[in-house]
Formats: structure tokens, C-alpha cells, sequence
């Protein structure tokens, strides 16, 4: 699932409003039905024709001429910490799915951390690992709890611009994750040049949780129980 939380509205396109020299000379046609002379229809129909060639050359010659229009927030999704957190309510926690990974890049990444701090033990429950690319995010700002830094730093790394080469460490100031470089000053390459140190980091920590979680074996022997039923 791709998604864009920096876009939460709706473009409606406001009717246009008719030019005064067009409505007035509308007022003053004659009705349909009145005779008019052959000449007169011709002319007016090589007008509404030019009119039309006029509007499609507009149109097609500069796709992106400005239209007057008016935004309509999305209810429930009118910023992006709203719609990450509608998204995990309706998408991500009702899915099948065992193992959840993210990748957030920029103000992505300060959604997520909202996300923590509104969803924490959710999160905690169904979220493998984070990768953050470049996140904008801020611990102190966002006052974000002891439990939720100390998660960050097990579970996230943040992939940040940089001129060092691609997973180099980087210092920094906040207690949340790990940072590394993303082998790129380029704000805008930093999720594609650390692609495929993401998803090594999401299959280590997959593999690091399947051996915590993997219970120990015991094997139980008919001479164990044979020693112990003697014992007692």
C-alpha cells in the first residue's frame, strides 16, 4: 500500500461563471424558433465552431492552466498524523497479515512516531521494524514516552542524507534510533538509495524475532519420567 499523507483533500472545480458580455448577449438572442436568415445561422455557427478550437487548443496547449477550485478536507484524514492513524485503524490492524513493516520517509516519519504515541501497544504488538528515510520527526517535540524511545531504538533506523557512503553511522542529538547514511545529500533519493539496506535490516529483524519468540527445546524421554516417578 503506497500512500501520500501530504495531499488530504478533495479538488472540486467550481462551476465558471458566465463572462457579463456573454450573459447579456445571451439575454438578448432571439428565442430558437424565431426566422432568422441563412447567413446570420452561418455566422453563428462559425463562431460557436471557432469558440470550440479556441477551448480545446487552451486546453491541450497548457494542461496545467489554473482553474479556480476549491479544497475539500477529507473527514478524519484533514492532516497526515490523522490519516496514518486512519489508516492503521482501518487497513493495517484489521489485516491478516503476521508481520507489518514500514517504510516512512520525511513528515512520514513524524506520522509514525504520532501513530506510537496514539497506538503504542498496537503498534507494538504487530510492527516488526521501521525504516525511516530522512524523517523530519522530533522525540522531544512530539513528547514521546521513555517506552516508546526505547522501542525506536530496537526496532527503527533512519536512513538521513549524507555525503558518507551508504549505512554509515551518524551521529546524533536525539535518543530515538539509530541513524546512517543514506549514501546521498539528495533529501529526495534517500528511501531509493538505502532500498536495499531496508530490506536487509526488515529480514534481520525478522530473523532476530523468530529466534526470540522460538520456544526451547524439550525433549522428554520415557527414562526421564521413568527417574522422576522413582524419585517421588
Amino acid at each position: 500500500m503506497v500512500l501520500n499523507p501530504n495531499e488530504n483533500y478533495l479538488e472540486v472545480e467550481k462551476p465558471a461563471r458566465p463572462a457579463p458580455a456573454a450573459a447579456a448577449a445571451a439575454t438578448t438572442q432571439p428565442p430558437a424558433d424565431s426566422s432568422d436568415e441563412p447567413a446570420e445561422k452561418r455566422e453563428r455557427k462559425e463562431e460557436k465552431e471557432t469558440k470550440k478550437k479556441r477551448d480545446f487548443y487552451e486546453k491541450y496547449r497548457n494542461p496545467q492552466k489554473e482553474k479556480e477550485i476549491e479544497q475539500i478536507p477529507i473527514r478524519e484524514n484533514s492532516s497526515p498524523e490523522e490519516h496514518a492513524i486512519y489508516v492503521w485503524d482501518y487497513f493495517v490492524s484489521k489485516s491478516v497479515a503476521k508481520n507489518v513493516f514500514f517504510v516512512a520517509h520525511s513528515y512520514g516519519g513524524l506520522s509514525f512516531v504520532e501513530l506510537m504515541i496514539q497506538r503504542e501497544t498496537e503498534v507494538k504488538n504487530r510492527v516488526c521494524a521501521v525504516a525511516l528515510t530522512d524523517s523530519v520527526h522530533n522525540v522531544w517535540h512530539q513528547e514521546a514516552g521513555r517506552s516508546i524511545l526505547d522501542w525506536m531504538q530496537e526496532r527503527c533506523c533512519n536512513w538521513v542524507s549524507s555525503a558518507e557512503p551508504l549505512d554509515t553511522p551518524v551521529e546524533t542529538m536525539l535518543p530515538d534510533c539509530p541513524r546512517v547514511s543514506a549514501g546521498t545529500e539528495r533529501h529526495e533519493l534517500t528511501s531509493w538509495r538505502s532500498f536495499h539496506s531496508i530490506f536487509k535490516f526488515f529480514d534481520d529483524s525478522l530473523q532476530a524475532q523468530d529466534i526470540d519468540t522460538k520456544p526451547s527445546a524439550t525433549v522428554t524421554t520415557r527414562s526421564s519420567n521413568r527417574i522422576k516417578h522413582d524419585e517421588f
